[in-house]
C-alpha cells in the first residue's frame, strides 16, 4: 500500500471518531457551532473515503483506453473536495444565522470544550501528518486533504475560544458570530481548493519557474540551434512537457538523440519527487517559422 493510501485511510479513521464525538455533544449542548464542526468533520470522511478511491484510480499506469494514465482523477477530487468545503460553509452559516434568529441557548459548556480540546489535538496530529505526506509524495490529493484539515485546526480553535467566552460571559451570541467566520473561512479557503483543481483539468501549463529552468537547461545545449512549441502541463503526479528541438541539417540523428536523452534527464531532475512524460521533436530547422508565411 502507497504512502498516500495509508494517509487516506488515517484520514478519514480521525474524521470518524471526530463525528462521534462532536455530534454528541453538539446534539446535547445545543451548540451551533459544535454541531457545525460535527457535519464539517463527516463531509471530511467522505471526502477522505473518496479520495482513496481517486488515488486508487490516479496511480493506475497507462492502458490502451487511457493512454496518458488518469492523473486527472485526482484534478476531479479536488474541484468535487473543494465544493463540498463550500456547502458545509453554506450550511454553517445557514445554522448559525438561524440560532441567532431563535435565541438558542447553548447547554453543556464544560464537556464542549472537552470535546473541542480533543478535536484540536487530534486534528493538528493529522494536519502534521498529512503535510509530510504531501511533501514526500507531491499528490494534489493529499495537499487539498492538508488544506482542508488546516482549515479545521482554526475552525475548532476558534470554536473553542467561543465556548470558553461564552462560560465566562453567558454571552449566546458569541456562538452565532464565531460560526459566520468559520463558515466564511471555510468557502474562502475552499476556493484556491477549487480553482487548482479546474486549471488543471484546461491543462494549465507547470509553474513559470519551472518551464524558465527547462528553457534555461536547452539554451545551454550548444548543438541545439533554437527551439519552439515548448508546452507543459500537469495531471496528477506527472507532469508532461513537450517541445521542438533544432539542429543543423547535417548533424547525425544519432547524435541529435543523444543530446535530446541528455535533456530529458536534466528536466527530470528539475524534480524528483514527480513523474515526467518528456516528448521532443528532433527538427532540421524551424518549422514554426512556415505558419508565417
Amino acid at each position: 500500500m502507497t504512502l498516500q493510501k495509508k494517509a487516506t485511510i488515517v484520514s478519514s479513521s480521525v474524521a470518524g471518531i471526530l463525528v462521534l464525538i462532536k455530534l454528541i455533544i453538539g446534539i446535547l449542548s445545543g451548540s451551533v457551532a459544535v454541531l457545525a464542526s460535527a457535519i464539517d468533520s463527516l463531509l471530511d470522511m467522505f471526502v477522505s473515503i473518496f479520495n482513496l478511491f481517486a488515488i486508487n484510480q490516479a496511480e493506475k499506469p497507462a492502458d490502451e483506453t487511457f493512454n496518458y494514465g488518469r492523473g486527472k482523477v485526482e484534478a476531479i477530487a479536488s474541484v468535487i473536495e473543494g465544493t463540498i468545503i463550500t456547502i458545509s460553509g453554506l450550511f454553517i452559516f445557514y445554522q448559525s444565522i438561524d440560532k441567532t434568529i431563535s435565541g438558542e441557548v447553548t447547554t453543556y459548556l464544560g464537556s464542549s470544550i472537552i470535546v473541542m480540546i480533543i478535536s484540536l489535538i487530534l486534528t493538528i496530529s493529522l494536519v502534521i501528518f498529512l503535510n509530510f505526506v504531501a511533501k514526500k509524495t507531491n499528490s494534489m490529493v493529499i495537499k487539498a486533504d492538508v488544506l482542508h484539515y488546516k482549515t479545521d485546526v482554526w475552525a475548532n480553535g476558534a470554536i473553542l475560544i467561543s465556548l470558553v467566552l461564552i462560560y465566562f460571559t453567558q454571552i449566546d451570541l458569541i456562538d452565532s458570530i464565531m460560526g459566520i467566520l468559520i463558515a466564511i473561512y471555510i468557502i474562502y479557503s475552499a476556493y484556491e481548493l477549487i480553482k487548482e483543481g479546474i486549471l488543471m483539468l484546461l491543462d494549465v501549463s507547470i509553474s513559470e519557474k519551472l518551464v524558465e529552468k527547462i528553457e534555461n537547461i536547452i539554451k545551454k545545449e550548444e548543438e541545439v540551434t533554437s527551439y519552439h512549441y515548448l508546452k507543459t502541463r500537469e495531471a496528477g503526479n506527472t507532469k508532461f512537457v513537450d517541445v521542438h528541438l533544432v539542429f543543423n541539417p547535417n548533424f547525425s540523428l544519432l547524435k541529435a538523440h543523444s543530446i535530446s536523452d541528455i535533456i530529458e534527464d536534466k528536466i527530470t531532475d528539475l524534480d524528483k519527487k514527480s513523474d515526467w512524460s518528456i516528448t521532443i521533436h528532433l527538427d532540421p530547422y524551424d518549422d514554426s517559422l512556415q505558419l508565417h508565411h
